[in-house]
């Protein structure tokens, strides 16, 4: 029996559910990780290699064609995207029972192991998601539900960094984490209640280990990669991230070895992060209506570089507690604001025939910084201090940025303002044409 079908405009809530059950599991292999083993006593070089932990989120386009096919068994009756949700969602949940469960003081090995469990499961049902809103909604409105979903990604943020380590006090950790366990398990609730897409069929599964590699793996890159301008925005999406992986990786100690204990750091971490948020994520789309994405892409990449300073302020200060809210704050709005035109250029970049497989390539390129580079973190902090080191980062972001100057010069009508045109922004040219 198909799914019944709703305007593409009254699922944009549907989106903004969707981006809070994407955003939910992120903190907990990150920040909110961070956090609890500082408490334990790990050292800068052992919280900066958990930033390994998230290569899920890196490597997750090795296995996304086989979520551009339908999904076993009696879940190829629910649809293609809703079907590997509701298989991967329930798993995913009871991944987060069992990291609420782990203790670090007994095995810091367990704690870590669980956690790229769940950071594997949370990289395939972004996979579903990121291709379900593509293909929901039409290009008018693929920036209304990039807004939407960023701001439930945000919100989940705060939930479950912020919200969990605030509730770590009164509850403990085991407590705190099983309240994320139950609001993960509200994502198979959005699922049933959310349209299949009416997107292109799934490409053919073709006989043959050989020929199925060739039709799952090569075209979706083949198609991509034979457009004018590929090599450069490969490269951009690459390096946008960089200072943002480095700097953000050592925020938890960094706040620690200036003396904020966790009700501070949770506290600056709450009402005016998610306030920030919320107002950078319409700030973002709002800047990409009226100046086109690669222009919004620079104005927002530039502000977001320059929330690197904050970090220096912070640690000139000794630990000022009014410059630690206003550098929380404005990271959030700066951070939101790029996310929105990056979310936005990633999705225009996919051909709706590969739609999963296009997008897990780009979304995890952009994570290759956070998941590899940004190990490095603790490594460098140490060595350098912190002052060195956050100037450091501030210089990371700085490539991405010339990079997408030249493509807004090289390609002008594609980053033109005005309505998102999804072919617009690589054109089908070939390389070197």
């Amino acid at each position: 029996m198909p799914h019944r079908r709703l305007l593409p405009e009254r699922t944009l809530w549907l989106m903004a559910g969707f981006g809070f059950a994407s955003g939910l599991p992120l903190m907990l292999s990150g920040f909110t990780l961070a956090q609890w083993l500082t408490e334990h006593g790990v050292s800068l070089t052992g919280i900066g290699l958990t930033a390994l932990i998230g290569l899920a989120y890196t490597l997750k386009f090795l296995w996304a064609p086989a979520l551009d096919q339908r999904p076993p068994g009696p879940f190829a009756r629910i649809g293609r995207r809703r079907g590997w949700l509701l298989l991967i969602q329930p798993a995913l949940t009871a991944a987060i029972v069992a990291l609420a469960l782990c203790d670090p003081a007994r095995s810091v090995t367990a704690l870590v192991a669980v956690a790229a469990g769940v950071a594997f499961l949370s990289a395939n049902q972004d996979i579903a998601i990121d291709a379900w809103r593509i293909e929901t909604f039409p290009e008018r409105l693929q920036g209304a539900a990039m807004a939407a979903y960023v701001w439930g990604y945000r919100i989940a943020m705060l939930v479950s960094g912020a919200g969990a380590i605030r509730l770590a006090g009164p509850l403990g950790w085991h407590g705190s984490l099983l309240g994320v366990a139950g609001l993960s398990a509200g994502g198979i609730v959005l699922t049933l209640l959310a349209p299949e897409p009416a997107a292109a069929p799934a490409p053919p599964r073709r006989p043959g280990l050989v020929a199925r590699i060739g039709a799952e793996v090569v075209a979706p890159l083949r198609d991509f990669l034979t457009r004018a301008g590929a090599a450069e925005t490969l490269c951009f999406v690459l390096l946008f991230k960089l200072g943002e992986a480095l700097a953000g990786k050592m925020a938890v100690p960094f706040y620690r070895s200036l003396g904020f204990d966790r009700a501070q750091v949770a506290a600056a971490n709450s009402l005016p992060s998610l306030a920030a948020s919320l107002a950078g994520a319409a700030a973002g789309g709002w800047l990409v209506a009226k100046l086109g994405t690669g222009r919004a892409l620079i104005l927002t990449g530039f502000a977001q570089m320059a929330t690197m300073l904050l970090y220096i302020a912070l640690a000139w200060s000794g630990g000022d507690v009014h410059i630690l809210y206003a550098k929380v704050t404005l990271e959030a709005f700066a951070g939101a604001m790029a996310d929105a035109a990056f979310i936005t250029f990633l999705s225009a970049l996919c051909s709706s025939a590969y739609t999963a497989t296009q997008y897990a390539l780009l979304s995890s390129l952009a994570a290759l910084a956070v998941h590899t580079v940004g190990g490095t973190s603790g490594v460098l902090a140490a060595a350098l201090g912190w002052v060195p080191f956050y100037s450091l980062t501030l210089l990371a972001s700085l490539p991405a940025m010339l990079i997408m100057l030249h493509l807004v010069r090289r390609f002008p009508a594609a980053h033109a303002a005005g309505p998102v045109k999804v072919a617009d922004f690589v054109p089908e040219s070939p390389l070197g044409s």
